[in-house]
């Protein structure tokens, strides 16, 4: 009997969570290099790569979300999770009444990406020769891709990078930036997150942080400019042997050491640089730390 009391209680948390969870299952044809744009409030992102000329999405719409659609043409197409009666994506008080979305998206292997997240951590993988482009508020942003043009702009998520990017502007506030592959063309910068980085060679770097550290591999190409400023990070860079450039490296309070020739310190005062031409001098290296250490290393 007692039992029998508890079934409308039950029956309405059962009904509740229904609707609160409703699965998603959309497609639309697309061209082989569509454009892709996908926005989510909060929950998760998964974007993977397929052979097929089809976007697909599944997942599950949160809550207090409008009715998910797939609008625009095949070759420019968009996904956006919305709150009820909201005027727009960044309607916060509607937000705050909005469940969690979790999206699950199959694209062509070639399109290109733009992806707006907040609190949601997103995933991107497979993807071969659109550009991409991530605006993310709270959340990782981990991908996996060969692509000629990566944006990734986060707030306090870490960047992860698999795969190739030949131009690449990576910034994150507090999360680290892992780039074990880039190609001639970056720039990165992060406020407390550490920044660790391969590639090259590069035609230009411009590397920034204020107090995360900083491990770099990778020289620099014909006539390149390389620029990295930290103001209390620690920066440690593997130069190849047969690097050409102007070196120039100096820290004003920090420790500055390199196997390419011995730093000097001036007479009066703190601090210490290194002016030193590698090669054939072809390229620009500048290198300057405030008060963090700066190890310049030669490449084994």
């Amino acid at each position: 009997m007692r039992t029998a009391r508890y079934l409308p209680l039950l029956l309405c948390l059962c009904i509740g969570q229904a609707l609160a969870d409703t699965p998603i299952q959309l497609r639309h044809d697309a061209t082989p290099t569509a454009h892709v744009s996908i926005s989510n409030i909060a929950g998760t992102v998964s974007v993977t790569a397929w052979d097929r000329n089809e976007v697909q999405v599944s997942g599950r719409l949160g809550d207090g979300a409008k009715p998910l659609a797939i609008t625009g043409s095949n070759g420019d197409l968009e996904i956006k999770v919305e709150p009820q009666g909201g005027s727009g994506w960044l309607n916060w008080g509607g937000d705050s009444r909005m469940a969690p979305t979790t999206l699950e998206l199959h694209v062509p292997k070639a399109s290109s990406l733009d992806v707006d997240v907040i609190s949601a951590p997103l995933v991107i993988d497979g993807m071969d020769g659109g550009s991409i482009e991530v605006n993310t508020v709270s959340g990782k942003a981990r991908i996996n891709a060969r692509t000629p043009s990566l944006k990734v702009h986060s707030v306090s998520g870490g960047i992860e990078l698999a795969g190739h990017a030949e131009h690449a502007d990576l910034q994150s506030v507090s999360g680290e930036i892992l780039a074990p592959s880039l190609g001639s063309d970056a720039k990165l910068q992060t406020i407390s997150g550490r920044i660790q980085a391969n590639g090259g060679p590069w035609q230009k770097l411009e590397l920034s942080t204020v107090s995360g550290d900083v491990q770099l591999t990778g020289g620099v190409a014909r006539h390149g400019v390389l620029n990295i400023d930290s103001m209390s990070g620690d920066v440690q860079w593997q130069l190849p042997a047969d690097t050409s450039g102007n070196l120039h490296a100096s820290s004003f309070s920090g420790d500055l050491r390199s196997d390419f020739g011995a730093p000097k310190e001036p007479e009066h005062g703190p601090g210490s640089s290194l002016d030193v031409r590698l090669g054939d001098g072809s390229g620009k290296i500048n290198i300057e730390t405030f008060s963090g250490d700066l190890r310049v290393r030669k490449q084994d």
